[in-house]
Formats: structure tokens, C-alpha cells, sequence
């Protein structure tokens, strides 16, 4: 078999693949969550949400309410260095995002069902 016909068998195969794959998975919100970052953001967001009363005051001060939590922990990032990550039941995890012209700060207790928001904090308005 000469050269060109196997590569023209290869990307045969390889676009029917394609076809195949934008068909099956096209309509379902699939998503690739390999990196630590996506993978605890995205495990912190399935889970149902408690909210500390001094974070509820704080929210409710700054005009900040669930859906822009909820915006910050789909872009936001998490600050592994001063996460705590080797506790037995609740890991802690310090996520970082920005959401319109502040820089929001939440400290997550991750636990098997629950996320528990413990903090928040508004460092500053950008420029």
C-alpha cells in the first residue's frame, strides 16, 4: 500500500471520528476538567452551597448575591499555596476570581456533599 492511500485511509477514518464524536457529544455539556484547578472548582460547584451568615452580611453590603459566586467559581482559580489540602474530612480551598471590577477572594470548606463558603473577601477594584 503506497503512502498516499494510507493516508487517505487515515483521514478518512480520522474525519468520520470527528463527525462521529461532534454528533454524539454536540447537545451535552461535556467538558474537560484534567488540570487540579477545573477539577476542584468544577467538584466545589456540583455540590450544594452553604453560606456562613457573616458572608451572607457581607454579600448582601457589596450587592453581591449566589449567581456572581457562582460566576467566580466557573473562572475563577484556586490558590494552592495557601490551600489546605491534606485534611481528612473538609479540604480548604482559597479561590480567587474577578467579577465585573473586583477581585473576590472565598475560602471553601469542600466537603462530601456540602460546600461550605467560610469567607469572603473584596481586596479591591481594578483600574
Amino acid at each position: 500500500m503506497k503512502l498516499a492511500q494510507r493516508l487517505f485511509y487515515y483521514l478518512g477514518g480520522f474525519t468520520i471520528g470527528l463527525i462521529l464524536l461532534f454528533f454524539f457529544l454536540g447537545g451535552k455539556k461535556t467538558s474537560c476538567d484534567y488540570g487540579p484547578n477545573a477539577r476542584v472548582l468544577k467538584n466545589i460547584r456540583v455540590k450544594d452551597r452553604v453560606f456562613k451568615q457573616e458572608v451572607l452580611t457581607k454579600m448582601q453590603a457589596n450587592s453581591i448575591d449566589t449567581a456572581d459566586i457562582s460566576k467566580v467559581l466557573q473562572t475563577g482559580s484556586v490558590d494552592f499555596s495557601k490551600s489546605d489540602t491534606k485534611r481528612d474530612s473538609c479540604n480548604l480551598y482559597f479561590i480567587e476570581g474577578q467579577l465585573e471590577q473586583k477581585i473576590i477572594e472565598l475560602q471553601v470548606k469542600n466537603c462530601d456533599s456540602t460546600a461550605k463558603v467560610e469567607a469572603l473577601d473584596i481586596k479591591s477594584e481594578l483600574d
